[in-house]
Formats: C-alpha cells, structure tokens, sequence
C-alpha cells in the first residue's frame, strides 16, 4: 500500500499536464466537427478546432510517456531527473522490443495468431509507461552511487543508471514476450464470455474497461466489443448508419453507459473531493479537479480525472467502475442510446443523436442528474468514513498551526547537524523528504533516534508514523533545512 501511495504521489506530476489536453481537444472538436466526424477541413474558425485538436492530442496520445518520466522523476530520492532519463530509457527499449515488427521476427508463430499481434500492437500503452517509470526510478535509487573500476570511472554514479535501467528492461521484455499475450488474449476471452449476457454483460464490460485503465489492457475488451474481433463491432456499426435490425444486439449498448458517468458522475465525484480536501488544499484541488470534470463533460477525456486518485485510493477506484457497470446496465435497460468516436463527451453525444441507432437522448437529462447526485454522495460517503487519501486529503501531514512554526535557531546547517546527529547519523537514513513543514525521514534503525537531541535543534516536534519513519516538524522553512541535511547525508 505504501509503494501505491508513493506512486500515486508521482503520478500527480504527468497527471497535472492533461487537463490541459482535454480542454483543447473539447473546444478543438467543438470548433472543427471534421476532426471527429471526417470530411475537409475548411474556413479559419476549423482550422483553429483542427490546431487545438492536435495540440491536445500530442499529450494525450503521448501519456504513457509522461507516466514514465514523471513517475521516474518524482519516485527517485531527491526526485532527481536522472530516474526521469532512466524511465525514458527503459520505455523506449520496451516498447522497441516488444513492437509487432520486431516479436514476429523473434517469434514467427506470433504472426499466425490474431489475439498475440493484437496485444503486441498495443505495447506502447500507460501500463508500461508506468513500469518503465517504476523501473528508471528504482535503478536511480539503488545505483546512483555505484563505483566502477578505474577504466570505466566515467559511468560511475548516476551515469550508470540509464544503462541498467536498460538492462532491466531488456529482462522485463522477455518476459513480457511470453507473459503479455497470455493476459490479452485471457482478456479478449473473458469480453467473448461477457457478450452473451445482455445488459448485465455490458455492466461488467464497463466495470473491467474502467479497472482496466491503469494497465492499459482496456485495448482487449474495447476491441471484443467497439470493434470486429469477435463479430461485434459496436462502435463501427454504430457510425455506419446501421441500427438493431442489422445486427443481433441492441446497438450501442457497449457505450451508452458511458455517457452520464463521464458526463455528470466525474463532475459529481470531483465536487465530493473539493468538498472533502484539506482546507489548506483547497484551492489546488479545485485547479485540478475542475479542469479534468470539464475536460471529461466536454469531450469525455477522463484520465485527468482518473489518475488522480486511482493509485493514492484504489479502493475508491473499485467504487467507481461498479458505479460504471450499474449505470451502464440502466442505459441499457431504459433504452437510452448514443455512440462515440472518440469518447463520452457532450461533443460526441451531439454528433450521434442524429444517427438511425440513437434512441431516446434527451434522456442523458435525468440520467445525469441522477449520476451526479448519486456519484457525489458514494464519493464524499466512502472518503470520509474511510480516509481515503484523494487529491488534496494527501498525507501531508501539514496544519495551520505547524505553519506558524519558528524555528529557535536560523542557522541551518546546525540545525540538520543536530537533526542527523539525533537520528544516528546518514548511515541511519535511507530516504529524505519533506512537505510545506514537516522534514520526512526513513530510517534503518529506530533504537538510534534520539528525540531530546533532535528537540535541542530548535524543532517543534518529533512524530514517528511508524517504526522506520521519522517526520520532524521544522515550520515553513523546512526547506532550507532539508536542503541542508540531504547534503550532509552525502
């Protein structure tokens, strides 16, 4: 559990950067329908929807790669660029190897099998952006102080660690080779089982494509049921102009659900967060928060919003894709129908409410109304009487009353001095941090910490959150402080 909240605190970083994306696309899409729809592209205004759609989608398309440096940057010691390089390193070694062309080479048997050459087309997708992130972070960590001989002192320290990084990654691909078909096809069966259960078969669809999300593997069941894997196709007889007479389902049925979740619930449930942040986190979650309800409103893009919270409070994640599969079951059940090209975004509903298979769209009014209500009260429910640590409720630990903090002595190399002599020393210490007031310490020994040394620094308090970590409270100038104790510890 620790490991998920750091990486979700690492997350936060790339996950910053989206909100952005979808606002652009939204308006992009708004402005230049063609985008979405197809045809020509003509006149100023949908040349400007054409530029923003574009420039939206450069990070959107691309967020693996900012899973994989923001979480080899922010999970490094120090948060050092160096884990940053590292992840990179590794995501394009992997994706390189693992790329279709270059496995059928390796093993030519894949090429015969439709479900192996599918999972390996979807190689490049958040999953291993996030294990390259993990994988750069960790080499950075355990071989940022490595000592090689003499003639080859000049990858000594943190010039070695892209190379085992890369090393790793070279390990993990070959493992992947054999391990990844294995679970897509495992997937692609599961979506195949999954059809023949009518509306309760496309609330489970929509509960695994949302738990799905974090590895990437969404790609199977989509391709089950939006595309022609198994004779299905949803979404490609939905855009053709077909309706439920052509087909053997009820069309639509595998994305109408969407619609309100994305729409009203992400809204719902990003009001219960701003609702239930730290007064003094407030204002930066409503900067985040905000955004990424109005990215998934507009143009149903929710990994803003998604990734925000689905590895600081997993549980909290498993809540909202059962929210996805109930709702997804009464759209089915109520006959509302709208399709997406893209995603379920108000953009989307407007361009299908006029196809033969969309039925009864003025009902996304109600079904909306009621998704944000119910959203917001399971939300804001499950956060409170379970703690739940989501964007702005971070373990920060820091209080109003801890930010009016002075320190005794302003000599700050002193003060880290008697801090580290009363923690037994840099050997004692395997991981520094800090947040607005608190200096944050892992250490290897606890019998060590002397907590009357450490108050002689002039400190306001010592707390101890568990056996091998230490959280010294030092006031707003923490950071001085920090800066100075991580160079000691050198």
């Amino acid at each position: 559990m620790k490991f998920l909240q750091k990486l979700g605190k690492a997350l936060m970083l790339p996950v910053a950067v989206l909100p952005i994306c979808g606002i652009l696309m939204g308006i992009g899409y708004a402005l230049c329908p063609s985008t979405m729809q197809g045809g020509d592209v003509t006149g100023i205004v949908q040349q400007i929807g054409y530029y923003l759609v574009k420039a939206g989608g450069a990070l959107i398309d691309n967020m693996a790669i900012l899973f994989a440096i923001g979480i080899g940057v922010g999970m490094s010691d120090e948060n050092d660029g160096t884990g940053g390089l590292a992840a990179l390193a590794s995501w394009l070694m992997m994706t390189n190897l693992l790329a279709t062309a270059n496995v059928t080479v390796i093993m030519p048997s894949i090429a015969e099998n439709a479900d192996a050459t599918l999972a390996f087309d979807k190689i490049a997708n958040p999953f291993i952006g996030i294990l390259a992130g993990v994988i750069g972070s960790m080499c950075y960590n355990k071989f940022k102080s490595t000592k090689l001989p003499d003639w080859l002192s000049f990858f000594s320290g943190k010039r070695c660690v892209a190379i085992i990084a890369g090393v790793v990654s070279i390990i993990v691909s070959v493992v992947l080779l054999f391990v990844w078909p294995i679970v897509f096809g495992a997937l692609v069966a599961l979506g195949e089982g999954i059809a023949s259960l009518g509306a309760v078969g496309a609330g489970l669809y929509a509960f695994f494509n949302r738990l799905l999300i974090p590895f990437g593997l969404h790609h199977a069941l989509n391709n089950v049921f939006w595309f022609d894997t198994i004779g299905l196709g949803d979404l490609t007889h939905f855009w053709a102009g077909e309706t439920s007479a052509d087909v053997t389902w009820s069309l639509g049925m595998y994305m109408s659900g969407f619609f309100p979740c994305m729409m009203f619930g992400i809204p719902g449930a990003a009001l219960a967060m701003v609702h239930t942040a730290k007064s003094n986190k407030k204002k930066v979650a409503i900067g985040l928060l905000s955004s990424a309800a109005i990215a998934a409103f507009v143009c149903g893009v929710t990994e803003p919003f998604e990734f925000g919270f689905m590895f600081l409070a997993p549980v909290l994640y498993l809540i909202y894709a059962l929210l996805y599969a109930i709702f997804t079951v009464v759209t089915v059940v109520l006959g509302f129908r709208a399709g997406f090209s893209f995603s379920a975004g108000l953009t989307d509903l407007v361009f299908s409410a006029s196809l033969p298979a969309a039925a009864n769209t003025w009902m996304i009014i109600p079904l909306g109304i009621a998704a944000f209500i119910i959203f917001y009260v399971v939300f804001r429910f499950a956060i409170v009487k379970f703690d739940l640590k989501t964007p702005g409720r971070e373990d920060d630990d820091d209080t109003e009353a801890e930010k009016r903090v002075v320190l005794a002595n302003d000599n700050f190399t002193e003060v880290a001095s008697i801090i580290l002599e009363g923690v037994g020393g840099k050997e004692n210490v395997t991981s520094i941090d800090n947040c607005i007031t608190r200096l944050r310490l892992e250490i290897k020994d606890y019998t060590k910490v002397d907590e009357k040394k450490i108050k002689s620094a002039g400190i306001a308090g010592v707390i101890r959150p568990g056996k091998n970590s230490l959280q010294v409270i030092v006031g707003t100038k923490v950071q001085f402080v920090a800066d100075e104790f991580k160079k000691l510890c050198k």
